[in-house]
């Protein structure tokens, strides 16, 4: 443990000195070291994205199928199911191959420089180049390259957000540390990542690469299984499922046919027809189109669906487990409140944006009326507002921007900030005289005040006033804003200091979060807080936005067993100074409870929970380690898209639950209609490639169309379902039966009518056709709207009429291929009055019975 070292201890074991490294030892650490890069696969390898979509159980039935189909010669089978699966990858390898190409479109390209001490002599080099025991040089708004043990330092703050999740700077000294602590603690040590705020430091390099902290949180992603999202779970059990079914219906066929004696080969053709008929062929394609639609609604509310299968997740979720800071927060230090001339006044506005008013009793002040905090914030300060600088800092230059005062006048000499001193004085020259300015905490600058100004009056502070502004800050503490004093003189000398006011700030919530967080409430999906940043701020941030409950910070976190954790997990909504270890410890746990669970954050700290999350979020102006280790982006940043993501997916799998009741309800009148004609000792009613058609085409089409449902406005006043519940709950198989039955007694009764009058083409034809139109009268049965409302879904309309034309096609114009013969208009009569009776028995008992056909 290097902070536990002395600097000489730590040169002495890195067998280095403080000229730096040699050339010759540089080369052989390089040699042994290796660059100081994190292995990262910056190829989209295509091969391996589009046979992904080949992993899927329903998808190797279709295989299987169509290996059987061309082994047994029956060739225009086999090659319409390869098409199909085929087809099935290019949707999903399209969408999944635009959102890497995205992603990589968002990482940056540079390449990072570090000033280094080598061989005695300052140069600059690529950080790649970096090995233990180099000596690096640090100045204000530097990247720090590697992992690093701090020689010297002058008033250096480091920004360690993106790694341990805290929103203020942190001080950092060369002075040793005793005892063991966490990296948010490590006082003496600089992390590769990070940012200099604000001071210099010269430090000497102990790790690299994957051995530097960063580079631990990126073994931890490499380690972590890629999840199965609970719709593929589902899907594969439903595809087992079909597997035995289909199982245990050919080998009843086989027997019943070799009893009544059927041929080898007919029983064949028979039993492809039954597998044919039970294999939903069409439910990948339309799931994968289905998917594909709703990342791209998801797009143009800005967020990024990484991997298909994210869009369902989404809808399961049950827990949002979110960072602080840059998510919840805006990772921008605001000034919310000024006290000055004995007035407390709010400032309007958020974060960096320089637009906002000052407020004082509800009306609107002029700030010049106290133009001299501003004078004082802009001075004694060294942050700029286009660059990266020091948060609080660039907080109080922004107030000043906002009153439109921002002074600049030449600096003699600075004293800065430490935490023993606690203050920043310079020493101007304004108007030819030599003017001091300071700030800092307000109990400090206080004491070293002899006068106040009030109503730009100088007066002599008494006792009252100094109790008075006492009284605010301590206000304001409690508050959790961080509060800065400031004074002037006007000399050179502190004897004559006068007090200007105090000045608030936080870094703010988001200003959607609050209703988004109580849209999750009511939609029974629980928000819990997880952040690097002190229990307090944390606290206080949740209060604002409707988080409450209990806090845990990391160190009570180490000793809890899983047991008490997985206890207190009920109670504790924040959980404060926590690493990252312990928040996958928390989202595993949550999983192992049966919960589904989202994370969101930014930071490099935040990758691994996102990797290990059921779907992990990143926002877009996160660091790039988090955006590769997530399930979708945020590409506004916007915590609130995530709800409406959330949002979509119900709607999605509410659609998806749709048009599956509707292909397998389907699916059962055709291999009821094949099954039962078999029983009964029946000439086969369809052939396999009339059921493919049905399957595939008059079926895809309007399954397809359902996706085009707008989503129920009370999608989100209901709680998450069960993941452990099936896709078609038990209360939903009657209305998936019913039309099966109802379309397998229509369409054999008029192929037994037809077959007696001896042809058998014919009677096939209109078998085919029968089952086509329940197929077109059922798919209105699975809308959950009012009858009168049974068109208004243009989509479905239009795919439904472009079916009947197809079908018309195959009568008429295909029937060579298809085996069919040409129907009467007596024919199409006699089909549409027996196929409509399933739309006609499924509506009377939606209002018989005042229930939806599928619930939601």
């Amino acid at each position: 443990m290097y902070y536990q070292k002395t600097v000489k201890e730590t040169l002495k074991l890195l067998n280095s000195s403080m000229n730096g490294l040699t050339r010759q030892e540089i080369t052989k650490r390089q040699y042994k070291f290796g660059e100081n890069i994190l292995p990262q696969d910056n190829s989209i390898s295509k091969l391996k994205l589009f046979f992904g979509q080949f992993k899927s159980f329903i998808i190797y039935i279709l295989i299987v199928a169509a290996l059987i189909s061309f082994l047994l010669k029956e060739w225009t089978d086999g090659f319409i199911i390869t098409f199909i699966l085929i087809l099935n990858a290019i949707f999903g390898y399209v969408q999944e191959y635009k959102a890497e190409r995205a992603i990589a479109a968002l990482k940056s390209m540079q390449k990072p420089l570090a000033t280094v001490l080598r061989d005695g002599k300052i140069k600059e080099v690529l950080a790649t180049s970096l090995v233990p025991g180099d000596i690096i040089i640090l100045q204000e708004g530097n990247f720090v390259p590697a992992d690093a043990r701090i020689i010297e330092s002058f008033a250096l703050e480091i920004d360690e957000s993106s790694l341990t999740g805290e929103s203020t700077s942190v001080h950092k000294t060369d002075q040793i540390i005793n005892s063991e602590c966490i990296i948010s603690n490590q006082n003496n040590m600089l992390f590769s990542g990070t940012t200099v705020t604000l001071g210099h430091a010269k430090a000497i390099v102990i790790s690299t690469g994957i051995n530097t902290e960063l580079g631990k949180i990126a073994t931890q992603l490499k380690e972590a299984k890629t999840k199965q999202t609970p719709l593929q779970i589902k899907l594969n059990k439903l595809g087992k499922n079909i597997t035995y079914t289909i199982l245990i219906i050919c080998l009843i066929t086989f027997g019943i046919g070799l009893i009544r004696g059927f041929e080898i080969s007919e029983l064949f053709l028979s039993i492809i027809a039954l597998a044919v008929a039970a294999i939903p062929e069409g439910l990948p394609a339309v799931i994968t189109i289905s998917l594909a639609l709703g990342a791209q609604k998801l797009v143009k509310q800005k967020a990024l669906i990484r991997k298909l299968p994210s869009v369902e997740t989404l809808g399961s979720t049950t827990v949002i487990c979110s960072d602080k800071t840059g998510t919840l927060t805006k990772n921008e230090m605001t000034v919310t409140h000024i006290y000055s001339n004995n007035q407390l006044i709010e400032v309007t506005g958020v974060g960096y944006e320089f637009k906002g008013d000052f407020i004082y009793e509800n009306k609107r002040i002029n700030p010049k009326d106290f133009y001299k905090i501003f004078e004082v914030a802009s001075i004694c300060n060294n942050a700029t507002l286009e660059n990266s600088s020091n948060p609080t800092e660039k907080a109080i230059l922004i107030a000043a921007k906002k009153a439109n005062l921002i002074y600049n006048y030449k600096r003699i000499s600075e004293v800065p900030f430490t935490p023993d001193n606690k203050f920043m004085k310079t020493i101007n020259e304004v108007k030819g005289k030599n003017i001091l300015y300071m700030k800092g905490a307000p109990e400090i600058i206080l004491s070293r005040c002899k006068y106040i100004i009030n109503k730009n009056q100088i007066r002599l502070m008494d006792s009252k006033q100094k109790s008075n502004i006492l009284f605010q800050y301590e206000n304001m503490a409690k508050k959790t804003l961080r509060v800065l004093g400031f004074a002037y003189s006007k000399s050179d000398k502190e004897s004559d200091l006068v007090f200007v006011g105090l000045m608030a700030m936080i870094d703010p919530p988001r200003e959607e979060v609050k209703k988004s967080i109580e849209e999750c409430k009511t939609a029974g999906i629980r928000v819990i807080m997880i952040t690097g940043d002190h229990a307090l701020t944390a606290e206080a941030i949740g209060k604002l936005i409707g988080i409450n409950g209990k806090v845990i910070i990391g160190e009570e976190l180490e000793h809890l067993s899983d047991k008490q954790l997985i206890q207190s997990l009920e109670q504790v909504s924040i959980f404060a100074r926590v690493t990252p270890i312990h928040k996958v410890r928390i989202l595993t746990l949550l999983q192992d409870q049966g919960e589904i669970v989202a994370m969101t954050g930014d930071g490099i700290n935040d990758a691994p929970a996102l990797k290990y999350a059921d779907i992990g979020t990143a926002v877009g102006s996160g660091s790039d380690v988090a955006k590769e280790a997530s399930d979708m982006i945020l590409l506004d940043n916007n915590f609130s898209t995530i709800v409406n993501a959330i949002k979509e997916g119900r709607g999605i799998f509410n659609n998806l639950k749709k048009f599956i009741i509707y292909l397998f309800s389907s699916n059962l009148g055709e291999l009821l209609v094949l099954f039962i004609g078999i029983l009964f000792g029946l000439p086969l009613p369809l052939l396999a490639i009339h059921i493919l058609w049905i399957n595939l085409i008059t079926d895809g089409l309007p399954a397809l169309a359902l996706t085009e449902d707008p989503i129920s406005e009370s999608v989100m006043k209901s709680k998450p379902r069960n993941p452990k519940n099936n896709i078609i709950e038990k209360k939903e198989l009657f209305n998936l039966i019913i039309p099966g039955i109802l379309a397998c007694i229509g369409t054999l009764s008029l192929f037994v009518w037809y077959i007696n009058k001896g042809d058998l083409i014919y009677a096939q034809s209109i078998a085919f056709t029968t089952l086509v139109m329940f197929q077109m009268f059922n798919v209105f049965n699975c809308r959950n709207v009012p009858l009168k409302e049974t068109l208004n879904n243009k989509f479905l309309v239009g795919s439904v009429l472009i079916s009947f034309i197809l079908q018309i096609l195959v009568i008429y114009g295909l029937n060579g291929l298809f085996k069919t013969v040409p129907l009467t208009l007596l024919d199409w009569g006699l089909i549409i009055l027996v196929s409509s009776s399933v739309f006609i028995i499924m509506q009377l008992k939606k209002v018989l019975f005042k229930e939806p056909i599928l619930s939601e």
